[in-house]
């Protein structure tokens, strides 16, 4: 069962959505344009666009021999033109309730971003992290995964790797869901997405399946809020069991990640309080100009730590900056801040405190854009990583593809790659319906 902890937190949702925002090729002020490349004798210029505790951490991302690309300020990705016509539709419609709870809400980017007033509102924070929750990530997931283990600069022996699909069951925008049974992929749906995964390596774990639903109930006050449910099959017991993610606080079988840290959040928002605590211009990579697992295993450069993207593409980009707090009281952290860019709604960074309201954690993400590399992905089809389908034509998806935390108390982390995810469903819902059985487990590989 030690697996079963692990696969837990790979593969969760964590949608995005865009909204315009300006652009331009230089930034008044700024001490780098696009095009330029930072060494590290340069990363002073970055300073006063990072976190201040990333910059204080540095060393564990900033490296001899590292080459930053700037690339365009404040781009505008969009989202597809479906979920922008949904997000417009019911517009207005959704509201903050009872513990944060999310109301009224269909499909589409729940509030508008232009209405956010992260000073006045008290409500700003839960407004942010809902569209977070519920941006646009196509049909949810499908990915190769590769899970590692560092310790002060080395890597460990122990390893997972796999591939796993989120299928959303619900609040989907395209035309075929939405004006048929109000965006549910099958009648009188609850679920909102299913998850599943298959280990392929290290041989001792080769063959575990596990199966998750989360539910639409989920997004209701916390007496009303229905867990998570998961099951997962164990070849050396032939059968599957099903097993808690209640807590889903719990450190990952001794990883420095806990279930909801993945793509920095991937809980269930009514069991913290959100606030706003400002908004800033942040330099972050935003979408990758290089390619590592599954398609290259070394040729990517993650520093000496195991832990950097600092040779790679980065942008300057408008975050919002919220904060959550736990209402469980033993909850591992004291609260945790999180940089969201403003346009995409995506993660940027993350930095987690301990009781103590000291740094513990530091999460942070590589991400690529669809729109750049369909047709020049030289490993996928037709050089097409991520190919539309009905409702679809254009996905539009910025999404993430690495996920990294360091553990600055102790010099650990785990470094989650899985260059390859997109969001193109399956051609039929025969085959989702298969795919969310949990009969399928019983069956094995």
């Amino acid at each position: 069962m030690r697996f079963a902890c692990v696969v837990l937190s790979l593969g969760l949702p964590a949608f995005a959505l865009a909204q315009d925002a300006p652009t331009g090729d230089a930034v008044p002020g700024a001490p780098f344009q696009e095009g330029d490349v930072i060494s590290v004798d340069q990363i002073a210029s970055l300073k006063d666009y990072l976190p201040a505790e990333f910059w204080e951490n540095r060393e564990y991302f900033f490296y001899e021999g590292m080459a930053i690309e700037i690339g365009p300020a404040y781009r505008e990705y969009g989202v597809a033109d479906a979920f922008a016509a949904a997000s417009r539709r019911f517009m207005g419609q959704p509201r903050i309730g009872r513990d944060g709870a999310l109301e009224n809400y269909t499909a589409g980017q729940p509030f508008a971003t232009e209405e956010i007033d992260c000073r006045g509102d008290p409500l700003a924070g839960a407004k942010i992290i809902w569209n977070f929750s519920k941006g646009w990530e196509g049909d949810g997931s499908n990915s190769d995964w590769s899970y590692t283990y560092w310790d002060r600069g080395e890597q460990l022996p122990l390893f997972y790797e796999g591939r796993s699909k989120t299928i959303s069951l619900s609040q989907r925008t395209e035309p075929q869901y939405l004006e048929e049974q109000g965006g549910d992929v099958f009648a009188n749906e609850k679920r909102q997405y299913a998850f599943g995964l298959e280990v392929l390596a290290p041989f001792d774990a080769r063959g575990i399946l596990l199966l998750t639903y989360r539910y639409k109930s989920s997004d209701a006050p916390l007496d009303r809020a229905r867990n998570d449910d998961t099951w997962v099959y164990v070849p050396d017991l032939r059968r599957t069991r099903r097993i808690s993610t209640a807590q889903r606080t719990d450190s990952v079988q001794g990883t420095d990640f806990t279930f909801d840290d993945l793509r920095s959040f991937s809980g269930i928002p009514p069991q913290y309080t959100w606030e706003c605590i400002g908004e800033r211009d942040v330099i972050a990579p935003t979408n990758t100009n290089s390619l590592a697992y599954p398609y290259t295993q070394d040729e990517y450069n993650f520093g000496p730590y195991g832990f950097s993207y600092a040779n790679d593409r980065w942008e300057l980009r408008k975050a919002w900056v919220i904060r959550f707090r736990p209402r469980n009281e033993d909850h591992p952290y004291h609260h945790k801040d999180m940089y969201i860019d403003r346009e995409t709604y995506v993660p940027l960074y993350s930095f987690a405190f301990d009781r103590k309201q000291e740094l513990w954690k530091i999460i942070w993400h590589n991400h690529r854009y669809s729109g750049d590399w369909n047709g020049n992905d030289p490993r996928a089809k037709d050089g097409v990583w991520y190919p539309g389908w009905e409702g679809i034509e254009d996905p539009k998806d910025l999404r993430v593809i690495s996920d990294v935390i360091v553990n600055v108390q102790t010099g650990t982390g785990n470094r989650i790659e899985f260059w390859n995810a997109h969001g193109t469903p399956y051609t039929s819902r025969g085959k989702v319906r298969r795919y969310i059985d949990i009969g399928r487990l019983n069956k094995g590989r």
